[in-house]
């Protein structure tokens, strides 16, 4: 199997699995994928984090203004319901104060806060001046799969990404997607399945993943 196979396989973005329409361009779709990428960015199982999404999902409380009107209790019964028990209580803090800040400073519209942003590192800021708990895996899986839409996103590679990269001796995600015209966004999502499915589980990948 080589890279442009793997990638095939493994690279479907995690918003797009999640059934969230990124390229849609709608305020209601990036706010869903925020709030994913929050849930994703602790460390928790994976499927957890999908299936904590899919409860916030059945309870309908995926726009701001539903978040903000679930109470700390209603919202630590559904991070329960999905079996984000270890997080329950710091999380459902988390989104009441980032997504309050979210609708004070941006009237609840990330379009707002990426306009307002001058550059990348500016975008990635305004996202971690929204809260306590916003740091650099949370808006690095945020902003992976926004690259699709915002042309300004430009994250670091979370820290299993750039294991990965390294296991393949890749110093840059987007040269590498220009070279062989990869799609950047799958490309940083094969990696990171890369290293958490093969690599640190220790299963062989018999595969060329990299072709100069």
């Amino acid at each position: 199997m080589n890279i442009r196979e793997f990638i095939e396989k493994y690279g479907e973005p995690y918003s797009k699995a999640l059934g969230i329409d990124l390229e849609s361009g709608r305020n209601e779709e990036i706010v869903k994928w925020f709030l994913a990428s929050i849930l994703y960015a602790k460390p928790i199982r994976e499927n957890t984090a999908t299936l904590t999404y899919r409860t916030f999902e059945t309870h309908h409380v995926l726009t701001v203004d539903k978040i903000l009107e679930t109470s700390w209790n209603g919202l630590v019964k559904i991070l329960d319901e999905g079996g984000y028990v270890r997080y329950d209580f710091s999380t459902a803090t988390k989104l009441l104060n980032v997504f309050g800040a979210l609708m004070k400073d941006y009237n609840g519209d990330l379009w707002q806060l990426y306009h307002a942003a001058r550059d990348g590192r500016d975008i990635e800021e305004r996202l971690k001046s929204l809260g306590k708990g916003i740091g650099d895996v949370t808006v690095s899986i945020f902003l992976r799969d926004m690259r699709s839409i915002w042309s300004k996103a430009e994250p670091k590679p979370t820290p299993l990404v750039q294991k990965a990269m390294e296991e393949l001796g890749i110093e840059d995600l987007r040269l590498v997607s220009e070279q062989h015209g990869f799609n950047l966004v799958r490309l940083e999502t094969a990696l990171l399945r890369l290293e958490k499915d093969f690599i640190r589980k220790g299963r062989k990948v018999d595969m060329v993943i990299y072709e100069a």
